[in-house]
């Protein structure tokens, strides 16, 4: 075997259990930002939707993360979905208003 095949060989060894480890952490990370976005939207919604489910974009845009509550309206009987865009880089969230279920319609199970 060759110096340079050696050295790809060697390469390759090292980098493989590293890209398993980066790609591991990349879903905690993911999962830790779902969380994030869903506690900031949440938070946003109190006092507009008693007890909302939230549904949370995966990944979100490369700038943006995403998600959709909806439950009951405070202080009414109609059923209401929110849209709430997350800022990657600030990681603060706002939310827009509310979405009569006649325009928009979300199962969460």
């Amino acid at each position: 075997m060759t110096s340079f095949a050696r050295l790809v060989s060697a390469a390759a060894l090292l980098v493989l259990p590293l890209s398993t480890l980066a790609f591991a952490s990349s879903d905690d990370a993911w999962d830790e930002f779902a969380k994030d976005v869903a506690a900031k939207c949440t938070a946003l919604a109190e006092g507009r939707i008693e007890k909302p489910k939230v549904v949370v974009d995966p990944f979100g845009t490369e700038s943006y993360g995403m998600a959709i509550l909806t439950g009951k309206a405070v202080g009414a009987d109609a059923t209401v979905s929110s849209i709430c865009v997350y800022d990657k880089k600030t990681q603060t969230a706002e939310i827009g208003g509310e979405l009569p279920a006649d325009q928009v319609t979300i199962t969460v199970p």
